[in-house]
């Protein structure tokens, strides 16, 4: 990863980390084989180092996976425009890893936390969703490699 240059606005680590949990999505980045950005907002957990994101079984986003498992995923946190300073307080942090999917009860685990997150009042509900589909979905799992965020308050 290249050093910041916003040195003074560097998030600790904690605060990123904290950032990645409480996201509500992120952009995943990827490249074509030709080398052709694609960043794709999703849904997503994180937990422990890695985040997850369900998708479908085919698409654009899985092709470019396995062709370079490298990505970038990016949260934006809470924004707030100062028209003024001709500024932003913001907060953001990326983190880059390699991408693979997952399969069996690592699947049905980031399916479950995606409820969790997602739809804390359903999960019965989200439970019986996830057994009716779990084979209709790819899990992706993202390894984190590195993170760095960074902030304007």
């Amino acid at each position: 990863m290249k050093k910041m240059r916003r040195i003074d606005r560097m998030m600790t680590d904690e605060e990123a980390l904290v950032l990645l949990e409480k996201g509500e999505y992120g952009i995943l980045c990827t490249a074509d084989p030709d080398g052709q950005p694609f960043g794709t907002p999703v849904s997503y957990v994180f937990t422990g180092r890695d985040i997850y994101f369900h998708a479908a079984t085919a698409g654009a986003k899985l092709d470019n996976i396995k062709a370079n498992p490298k990505v970038c995923f990016t949260v934006v946190g809470a924004t707030e425009v100062l028209p003024g300073d001709f500024s932003t307080n913001y907060e953001s942090v990326m983190a880059f890893g390699k991408a693979s999917m997952a399969e069996g009860e690592e699947k049905a685990y980031a399916l479950a936390e995606l409820v969790k997150k997602y739809s804390p009042d359903f999960i019965q509900e989200g439970d019986a969703y996830i057994l009716k589909n779990l084979n209709n979905c790819v899990v992706v799992k993202i390894e984190m490699s590195g993170f760095s965020g960074k902030h304007r308050v």
